[in-house]
């Protein structure tokens, strides 16, 4: 390419990667791209080189290091400071990882698909309560995880406009200074929380890591509250817009809705295929701390890596036609989850709520349609998590 992209960008359709991407599809594996500072960086854009570098331990998910990839201006707000879990390397990635994956085993996620059920069953009950449209957004596809992660967390769903407000704040800003106090807002909530916790203990995943391993001193506070920070934006905010994409998406493709609503067996493959075709967290980031040699080029110490997670789960090599949406394609190897040591720890908890929440939502409501104009409808810029800022329905 004689000329870099640059990255990220804005979708020009809410389920399909930017156009302006198109450069990179062209030119797999790996390119160059600018961003928002002028830096050029790494995009790696070839499935089979995703996986394997996303698996070397040369790649660093450090945010210490100053030399880590900064996509904007605001995401300046959480380098250079402790982030749990995809902010840090083995061995103390693997160690809070440890910590918490009984919380998020197979068998853990399907006791809490009843209570899922009920949740959705309940919202679903209040929308058509009060007539016969909705805001689908506000209504449901934010309810559904907040309440979910709050219940396992142990964390007072009564608050939830406050973390909720406070997470758009961290994932949009729109400046620094909004990432920042986000941050400090997050970290003062739950260091409160944790304290009375302590002090009258409950029952959620907080209280059980407080009781084995705050008061045993195998972690501290601080370290206690970064993952608790991680867990609550990233146990909300990426399965609800998943929820309302997803949801935009089918509308907008009547003839695999209608496979779905005539064999409702389809959910896991249908939702699967979702994850592929939409690929909402478009852009992990890492930074090289020595030479890989990968997909003929050479990445060098220091180098920013960013995987463009939306074209590479539509590599022609591995996704057979993998612009439509086919359910019936093995997509069970997407990487909308990540790949290697951070792949995502909540992904069973992720499939279970939507599967439960787009194959009820569809079930109960038939009519179910979008009560505006599909191009009018805003979705969320290309710098931040893909999903609907609002979705408009009817049934």
């Amino acid at each position: 390419m004689s000329e870099t992209v640059a990255f990220p960008q804005d979708r020009t359709c809410p389920y399909h990667p930017p156009t302006a991407y198109e450069p990179l599809r062209a030119g797999r594996p790996l390119s160059r791209v600018t961003l928002f500072d002028g830096r050029s960086v790494w995009v790696v854009t070839g499935h089979a080189e995703a996986r394997a570098l996303l698996s070397d331990p040369r790649l660093s998910s450090d945010r210490l290091n100053s030399d880590f990839p900064a996509p904007t201006e605001r995401f300046k707000g959480l380098t250079g400071r402790r982030t749990a879990l995809l902010g840090v390397d083995d061995p103390e990635h693997n160690t809070q990882r440890r910590m918490l994956i009984p919380s998020f085993t197979l068998k853990r996620t399907a006791a809490l698909r009843p209570a899922i059920q009920q949740t959705v069953d309940r919202l679903i009950d209040e929308m058509t309560a009060t007539g016969s449209q909705a805001e689908l957004v506000g209504a449901f596809a934010l309810p559904v995880p907040s309440m979910v992660i709050c219940a396992l967390l142990g964390v007072p769903y009564e608050d939830h406009e406050f973390f909720e407000g406070q997470s758009r704040r961290l994932l949009r800003g729109p400046g620094v200074a909004d990432v920042e106090e986000a941050r400090r807002q997050l970290d003062g909530y739950l260091t409160d929380l944790i304290a009375r916790k302590r002090a009258a203990p409950g029952d959620g995943l907080l209280d059980e890591l407080i009781a084995r391993r705050l008061e045993t001193g195998e972690t501290d506070v601080e370290e206690l509250v970064a993952l608790a920070v991680i867990l609550l934006v990233a146990g909300h905010e990426t399965t609800a817009n998943m929820i309302s994409l997803g949801t935009f998406t089918l509308l907008r493709h009547p003839g695999q809705l209608a496979e779905l609503r005539a064999d409702p067996s389809l959910i896991s493959e249908a939702v699967e295929e979702l994850m592929r075709f939409l690929s909402i967290a478009d852009g992990m980031l890492r930074v090289a701390t020595e030479d890989i040699e990968v997909g003929g080029v050479t990445i060098g110490p220091g180098d920013g890596v960013i995987f463009s997670t939306s074209v590479i789960n539509r590599d022609e090599a591995v996704f057979d036609q993998p612009d439509d949406l086919d359910w019936h394609r093995p997509a069970r190897h997407h990487l909308a989850f990540g790949f290697g040591i951070h792949q995502c720890l909540g992904q069973n908890l992720a499939r279970a709520e939507m599967e439960i929440a787009l194959g009820t939502l569809f079930r109960r409501l038939p009519g179910l349609r979008l009560a505006a104009d599909p191009d009018r409808i805003p979705f969320k810029p290309g710098d931040t998590i893909q999903g609907m800022i609002e979705l408009p329905v009817a049934w």
